[in-house]
């Protein structure tokens, strides 16, 4: 008996080993090919542990090669590389993590003096106010800004926040500040690959710029709620969005298991023309949303009111390429951390995780550094 369990077990790993075995419907919810016919088993977990439909585990209650093989595929999932973003630490060179440094002088700036530091090791001067150099406010003001903005202050309203902590600046520095630090994290995290789920969900939302109506097009990891890929759009009848799964898939390094969208026929267009293939393994696409079922799109129109309370704010956007909306985007995944999952951030659910009590700063410097594009921390 202990042998055949360990065949059932050893077999249940070859299965998950081979590409195309296992579809991923539900994190409770797995079709396993069958390997002696065509067809497939539903292994479905539940309270008391794994189910299959097999005749192997309805009649006899063993543990067969279907559950054995769903394990391994979770376990695999779970052995993911995990990304640590990590602040500057002092007494380390920023640039090739040698402890080989002595200080080397004072930096005059705007809002304090700063010390230089020169590594003997690769001969650079370097400070630890990398990322903010010739700033006139100091990098905690800078990033608070920002924070208190995206957390749903409007520009103004922000200048006063920060008017309290004795910081003076403009709405339109506010502004720049945003601008900048946006397009600087949006290329530094281009080149980090979440590691996100088999499930992805796809909505428009209508949005205001300049007064005209525009319509922003945006796709979301189902398990980590992480925000992959978005774009503006003038129409959603006939607005192709395959380009918004093709940003996605390239994104993710991977095509979706499953695609959940409403009923719009760019999606249909899209799907087939982005992920249509006869070769295993399929993507399947649910486009009848249904509320009562778990192919709702209640996960997208959270985000979807995330958007809406920021732009309620600001009457509207200015611009299609506003920095606002991937602004957002990165405060989303990277910054605001969110109870479903159990405070956790979506790009930590994705195993990126972004150190330090000011995240915002990390991300800032760490894309600041060119040795740090890869999300790795340098040794000490």
């Amino acid at each position: 008996m202990q042998q055949l369990k360990t065949t059932r077990e050893e077999r249940g790993k070859e299965i998950a080993e081979k590409m195309g075995q296992i579809k991923r419907l539900t994190k409770d919810l797995y079709l396993v090919r069958s390997q002696s016919g065509p067809g497939a088993y539903e292994v479905t977990h539940s309270e008391i542990g794994w189910k299959c439909a097999c005749p192997d585990h309805v009649t006899r209650g063993a543990k067969c090669k279907h559950i054995w093989a769903v394990e391994f595929s979770v376990a695999i999932r779970r052995q993911v590389e995990k990304v640590r973003i990590t602040p500057l630490a002092e007494g380390v060179c920023i640039l090739c993590g040698s402890s080989n440094i002595v200080k080397d002088g004072i930096r005059h700036n705007a809002y304090g003096d700063i010390q230089v530091f020169f590594c003997k090791d690769c001969l650079q001067h370097f400070t630890l106010n990398v990322g903010f150099e010739y700033m006139k406010k100091a990098p905690q003001d800078i990033t608070s800004a920002m924070q208190l903005y995206f957390s749903g202050l409007s520009l103004r309203n922000v200048t006063k926040a920060l008017k309290l902590r004795g910081v003076s600046a403009s709405h339109v520095t506010v502004y720049k500040w945003i601008t900048k630090y946006t397009a600087l994290m949006e290329k530094y995290i281009e080149k980090i690959q979440p590691q996100v789920g088999d499930t992805w969900r796809a909505d428009e939302l209508y949005v205001r710029i300049r007064g005209n109506m525009k319509y922003l097009f945006a796709l979301m990891d189902d398990e980590t709620r992480y925000w992959i890929a978005q774009e503006v759009a003038g129409t959603k009848y006939s607005h192709d969005a395959a380009g918004l799964l093709h940003t996605g898939s390239e994104i993710a390094g991977k095509r979706p298991g499953i695609l959940i969208t409403d009923g719009l026929q760019a999606y249909k267009d899209a799907f087939k023309k982005e992920f249509g293939t006869m070769a295993a393994p399929r993507s399947r696409h649910i486009s009848a949303i249904q509320f009562s079922t778990p192919a709702n799109n209640n996960k997208m129109e959270r985000i979807n009111g995330e958007i809406r309370d920021r732009e309620k704010v600001m009457r509207g956007l200015k611009k299609v390429d506003t920095p606002i909306l991937p602004g957002y985007q990165i405060f989303h995944n990277f910054i605001r951390e969110h109870e479903a999952l159990q405070g956790k951030t979506p790009a930590e659910a994705c195993g990126i995780s972004v150190e330090g009590e000011n995240r915002w700063m990390t991300l800032i410097q760490n894309a600041a550094i060119p040795r740090r594009l890869t999300g790795e921390a340098i040794p000490h």
